[in-house]
Order: C-alpha cells, then structure tokens, then sequence
C-alpha cells in the first residue's frame, strides 16, 4: 500500500485543470495579472515563484542585486492568499510555486492554495547559485527525502499538490525520485524536460501522477513530442505572454485530446 492510499485514497482521478495546457511560472513576473492575460488559452496558471522562508528569502534578496526579478513582500503567505484571491473569478486553475527549506512553510502556503481551490507547486526546480546554496531548488532533488517530506505536508492539509522537476541534475535518477513523489502525495510532477525529452516519457510510465511537460512548447509540433511520449499535458513558460504562440499551443492541445490531430491515434493519443 503506498503512503497516498495510507492517507485515504488516490485524489488523482481525472486531470486536475483542463484544458490540458498551463502557464509556468517566470520568477518574480507571474502574478495574477499575468495568469488572467491567459485565460483565453490555458486551463492552468502557477504564480511565483515565491519564497517562503528567511534562507530563500535571503536567497531571493541576493538574486534581486544581480538583477533577477523576485517577489519579495514582507508577508509571503498573505502575498499568496491575496493573488489567488484576485483570481477568484477568472476560468482557470490557478496554482503557485513556493521555495523553501522545509516542509512548515510549505504546509502554510498549502492550507491557502487548498482553501482557495489552487495547486501548491513545491520548487524543486530553481537551479539558481543561491537558492542551490540555502538548500531549496534544484538541491531538493538530491535529497529526495527532504523533498517527499515538503510534499507530504503540502498533501496532508488538502492541497492539490504539483512538484517542478528538472531533468539532467547529475546523480538524480528522476524516474524513481518522481515514483517515491507520487506516493509521498503528488498530484502533478511538472517536468522541465530541459534537452532530455525521452525522461518525460519514463516519468508518466513510472507514475500514476498527471505529468505536466514544459521546456521549448511553442507549436504543433512540441505539443505533439511531449503527448506522444506520454505526458499527460503541457505548459508554457517565457512565452505565456505572447498571444500567437499561447493561440498556437492552445490550438494543437486542443485537436490532440479531441482526436483531430493527425497522428493522434498513431503516435500515443487518443483514438479518434
């Protein structure tokens, strides 16, 4: 029995937004301004990132004087319960990506996203000198029990769980860390597939999570190479705020879960 079904079951029936596309969050950009420009074309938006702790926040604080773009507000957790709240109309999901050290800070800003409807995205991702050095980011990944640990604190207060994952992290078999993520409660493993787009395909055969690609989607053709390995939907990053391309993805997300794309059928995607 896995620590999900521990817990009370699998929470993971059916996609958690749709359509299947999602605006990723762009550090210090993505707020929710940003995330209802792309309504018209996503059915999810994860803000942030944000940084919830004081060594993130130190972190975050260092990046902004080299000329990073990071959201620094005095109260963290209340910036979170108050872009969420400014989206409590728009037709889309919205989710935030949060940075910290340990899973108390994360549990926090979880009971927010949960009371709000939104998904919690445990940074895991940040490949940033100094978030790296304060133990958060991309070092999460090379210490997975610290990483399923802030996941499963997020899980346990309800919250639609997302983990951002990078592949290529030497020393960190991604397809196992993400196995021991889904059991530890999440729901979405959102994949920046980075030159490495084959581990997406080995991360939705070893998950039952709804794995979420990202890195390059910008047409046809990149929705169709991620789908047909098997992931279960896509999203955009540094574009999301250009509406030919967001129209562009949209479009062939789209006709790939309706069966109207031209090898859908072939290729891993839905009969017609």
């Amino acid at each position: 029995m896995t620590e999900r079904e521990a817990d009370g079951g699998d929470r993971r029936s059916g996609a958690p937004f749709a359509p299947r596309l999602a605006a990723a969050s762009l550090s210090g950009q993505s707020d929710a301004a940003w995330a209802r420009a792309a309504t018209p074309y996503v059915g999810a938006a994860f803000l942030g990132g944000i940084a919830l702790d004081e060594p993130t926040r130190a972190a975050a604080r260092e990046m902004v004087a080299r000329d990073r773009e990071e959201f620094l507000p005095a109260d963290p957790v209340g910036f979170v319960d108050e872009q969420l709240a400014a989206l409590a109309d728009a037709p889309l999901r919205p989710g935030f990506n949060v940075r910290a050290t340990s899973p108390g800070p994360i549990r926090e800003a979880a009971t927010v996203c949960a009371d709000r409807d939104a998904v919690v995205e445990v940074n895991a991702h940040c490949r940033q000198d100094e978030m790296c050095d304060a133990g958060a980011g991309e070092s999460l990944l090379r210490d997975g029990d610290r990483l399923c640990t802030c996941v499963r604190a997020a899980a346990r207060v309800g919250a639609t769980v997302s983990v951002k994952v990078r592949t290529e992290v030497p020393g960190v078999d991604l397809p196992a860390l993400c196995t021991r993520l889904d059991d530890a409660g999440a729901d979405v493993l959102h994949v920046d597939a980075m030159d490495s787009e084959a581990v997406v395909g080995d991360v939705a055969r070893k998950t039952d999570a709804f794995v979420l690609a990202n890195n390059g989607v910008r047409d046809r053709a990149t929705v169709r190479e991620y789908l047909a390995l098997g992931a279960d939907g896509v999203s955009v990053g540094r574009p999301s705020d250009d509406p030919a391309v967001m129209e562009r993805v949209a479009r062939a997300v789209d006709d790939w879960f309706t069966g109207t794309a031209p090898d859908a059928a072939t290729s891993g995607g839905p009969d017609p």
